[in-house]
């Protein structure tokens, strides 16, 4: 019967042991390696199996001396005696350290940083500058002052309400978008590993449990002018003298909407054609879009060429017209309807005033055509039936206008 082996190592064979596995005793071995790396490990049986554990440097300035390891040794012989293993009992606590510092990087985390690292991440691929500003805008407005510093982790369906509810009936489109944001945003963090979970914002079987559909509420359209008023107005609107009053009337008069006038630059324009052209990317259907200048739409640019901005309705200090500029100049005038409401306007009067074909209409509006079979066959924009239809349109709108219809000068001291 071999001689069992009780403490074989001494210090200085610790220090110039060859190559190969040599051991002390009681399941203790020095491992040195070709390269002369040593390292202890503690051999034990479990089960009918025999294992290694690692338990650190022999030698450098992190070594475990010789009287260290057999006190370890010493302590592990004692698990494996009352049958714990002392392999599994160390992954185990290596997986709880690993799974407590991500739950310290998780709770770390809060709603505004992931909501700014998606904006980041996202933002190139959307439309335009606007859609980006009110991503940014909506969040610091409704969300932020509840959830911003909230860990992304604990937002719940208490948090979501509590932005929802008080604008859900007052502000159905907004607070639709926002909740849809704050969706998009809790899906990205659950898709990061930062929450787990159902989401709290989502609509179908959740919020909309909760809260009525939006089809049930006033849906917020845009208040519009009655086509018959507007003439009175238009000769009230050339009265002022100021960028946005200009530019008021340049979208009136082309239909356009507000983000497409005060974005549009002189590049888009061919004043000798009388063609404005809106690049893709500045349209909501991301479609170019040609529009034909009505003599007085021609007249208006002209008197703002002199200006030497850019932008064809400059702002007051610098860069393009501030998009409230309009919405304010007609709250002044004390006018019920919205800027975007004009587009009714013109869709009434070219419905109910006129002989044009629908989708001259609708394409004078930059609308899609609905029927894909007709889009299909479709190809042109029918743009001589719209110079004419926009030609009319403003005839309309100068009916009652005062006579000569020059330009009023513009103050750039005001900006509407």
């Amino acid at each position: 019967m071999p001689k069992k082996l009780v403490n074989a190592l001494t210090p200085m064979t610790v220090k110039h042991a060859p190559a190969g596995r040599h051991a002390d005793g009681g399941g203790l071995h020095l491992l040195v390696k070709d390269t002369g790396a040593r390292s202890w490990v503690f051999r034990f049986m479990l089960k009918g199996k025999s294992r290694d554990l690692g338990l650190g440097p022999a030698a450098g300035p992190d070594a475990i001396t010789l009287a260290d390891a057999r006190l370890r040794a010493s302590a592990l012989r004692l698990k494996v005696k009352d049958g714990i293993d002392p392999l599994a009992e160390r992954q185990i606590k290596a997986a709880e350290a690993i799974a407590a510092q991500q739950a310290a990087q998780i709770a770390g985390k809060t709603f505004k940083d992931v909501a700014k690292a998606h904006i980041e991440a996202n933002e190139h691929s959307w439309r335009n500058a606007k859609h980006r500003q009110q991503w940014s805008n909506t969040l610091a407005t409704y969300v932020y002052p509840v959830i911003g510093d909230v860990p992304v982790a604990e937002v719940g369906t208490e948090h979501v309400m509590t932005i929802l509810e008080p604008i859900w009936r007052a502000k159905p489109e907004t607070a639709s978008r926002v909740r849809g944001r704050i969706e998009t945003i809790l899906d990205a963090a659950k898709a990061r590993g930062y929450r787990q979970g159902e989401n709290p914002a989502r609509w179908r079987g959740h919020i909309a449990q909760i809260l009525p559909a939006r089809a049930r509420l006033t849906r917020g359209h845009h208040k519009a002018m009655a086509y018959d008023e507007l003439p009175a107005f238009m000769t009230k609107l050339r009265e002022r003298e100021a960028v946005a009053a200009l530019a008021l009337e340049f979208a009136i008069l082309t239909a356009a909407r507000t983000g497409e006038v005060i974005g549009a630059k002189w590049g888009e324009v061919d004043l000798e054609k009388a063609v404005w052209t809106i690049p893709a990317d500045r349209m909501k259907a991301g479609k170019e879009h040609r529009v034909p200048l009505s003599p007085r739409a021609v007249e208006i640019l002209e008197a703002t060429r002199h200006l030497g901005k850019d932008w064809l309705f400059p702002g007051e200090q610098s860069g393009q017209l501030s998009s409230m500029a309009m919405t304010m100049l007609l709250r002044r005038m004390k006018a019920d309807a919205t800027v975007h409401g004009f587009r009714s306007a013109f869709r009434d009067w070219s419905a109910e005033c006129t002989g044009y074909a629908h989708e001259v209409c609708e394409m004078a509006l930059a609308h899609t055509i609905g029927n894909k079979a007709e889009a299909a066959y479709r190809r042109g924009d029918l743009f001589d039936k719209r110079r004419r239809l926009m030609a009319d349109w403003a005839t309309y709108c100068a009916s009652r206008a005062a006579a000569g219809g020059n330009v009023t000068p513009i103050r750039q001291a005001e900006a509407g």
